[in-house]
């Protein structure tokens, strides 16, 4: 099992708590979520992928984005939390869920436990 780790805007961001990381305050558990929906020009250019093989690039792309943005979402709760200065989000936990009637519609999910940095 692999871990991530970002700094990103004076934040560490890890989904496990490294040895030489000490948390001196738990804030509490943050979250953000992103949805994404499926376009008609992409869902078409998928299809034609399923069929010859290779990567669907523009799938990747808007999963990028709102992972991204879903990371900007979990930041922003942690800073409501009092997370700054030399702060934190350990336990990072990604989720993807496919929604709507006819799956047209990706949901990232992050979530994790705000700290300060001792």
């Amino acid at each position: 099992m692999g871990w991530f780790s970002k700094s990103t805007d004076g934040f560490f961001l890890a989904t496990t708590t490294p040895p030489d990381i000490a948390a001196s305050q738990y804030l509490g558990v943050v979250n953000g979520e992103a949805i994404i929906g499926a376009n008609i020009f992409r869902d078409m250019f998928s299809s034609v992928r399923d069929v010859v093989g290779g990567r669907a690039g523009g799938y990747e792309r808007a999963l990028s984005g709102a992972r991204d943005a879903a990371l900007e979402d979990l930041i922003a709760a942690a800073r409501e939390l009092g997370a700054t200065g030399a702060t934190g989000v350990i336990g990072i936990d990604f989720d993807y869920e496919v929604l709507g009637e006819a799956n047209g519609m990706m949901m990232v999910a992050v979530s994790g436990t705000a700290v300060k940095l001792g």
